[in-house]
C-alpha cells in the first residue's frame, strides 16, 4: 500500500512564481509552459486533427522559407519571453507554440528562442482555450510577436492577429475557400482548403 511519504512531490508549486532557471531544473514526463511565472500543464498529447493541421501549415511555411534567413520550428521548442534579459533567473515566461517562425538568428540558441518570434501559430484544444486566447495572446502582444495565428480545428477557422503600434488588430475569420497572407512573411500565401480539407 502506498504511503503518503512515498508519493513524489511536485518540483514546483502551482501557486509559486517560477523562473526559467527553475524550469530547466525540473525533471518532468509531461510538457509544461511557464506564463508570467505560473506553471501550465499540457492536458494531454495533441489530438490527431491538431497534429494534421499543424503539419499542413508547417510544410508550406517550410517550403516557402527554403533559401531564406527565417526558420520555422514546431513544438516542443522553447520560446522565452519577454527579452529584458537572457538571465534564466529573470525570465518567467517559457512557451512552446505549435509552430513559430524566427527571422533573426541572434534570437536562437541551443535551448530554443530568446525573444519574440516573427510569427506564432497555435491550435485550440480542449482545455487550452483560455491559455491560448487570453494568456498567450497578452504575452505575445506585449512581447512584440508580429503575427499570431489562432486555429480552431473543430470549427475549421483561422484568425490572424497582426501587431500594429504595439496592439493586435484581428483579421476577419478565415475558413474554407480562403487564401491567407502573412505580413510577417511577405509573399507567403496559404490555401485553407489544403489545411482543413480531408480532416
Amino acid at each position: 500500500m502506498e504511503k503518503p511519504q512515498d508519493k513524489v512531490k511536485e518540483p514546483f508549486s502551482a501557486y509559486g512564481h517560477h523562473s526559467y532557471a527553475d524550469y530547466l531544473s525540473w525533471q518532468l514526463d509531461e510538457m509544461v509552459e511557464l506564463i508570467r511565472g505560473k506553471v501550465f500543464r499540457q492536458a494531454a498529447a495533441p489530438r490527431l486533427i491538431h497534429q494534421r493541421i499543424s503539419g499542413k501549415i508547417f510544410n508550406p511555411i517550410s517550403n516557402f522559407l527554403q533559401g531564406k534567413s527565417c526558420e520555422v520550428f514546431s513544438a516542443p521548442f522553447d520560446v522565452r519571453l519577454p527579452v529584458s534579459s537572457r538571465d534564466p533567473d529573470k525570465i518567467d515566461t517559457v512557451v512552446q507554440p505549435d509552430l513559430c517562425v524566427v527571422c533573426d538568428p541572434e534570437k536562437l540558441d541551443e535551448l530554443g528562442c530568446v525573444g519574440a518570434p516573427d510569427l506564432i501559430v497555435e491550435s485550440l484544444s480542449p482545455g487550452n482555450n483560455k491559455k491560448e486566447i487570453q494568456l498567450k495572446y497578452e504575452v505575445y502582444e506585449t512581447s512584440g510577436v508580429k503575427e499570431y495565428w489562432l486555429v480552431h480545428p473543430d470549427e475549421r477557422t483561422l484568425l490572424i492577429y497582426t501587431l500594429e503600434s504595439g496592439k493586435y488588430r484581428p483579421s476577419r475569420l478565415f475558413t474554407f475557400g480562403d487564401w491567407v497572407r502573412s505580413l510577417a512573411l511577405p509573399g507567403f500565401e496559404l490555401d485553407l482548403d489544403e489545411v482543413f480539407g480531408e480532416l
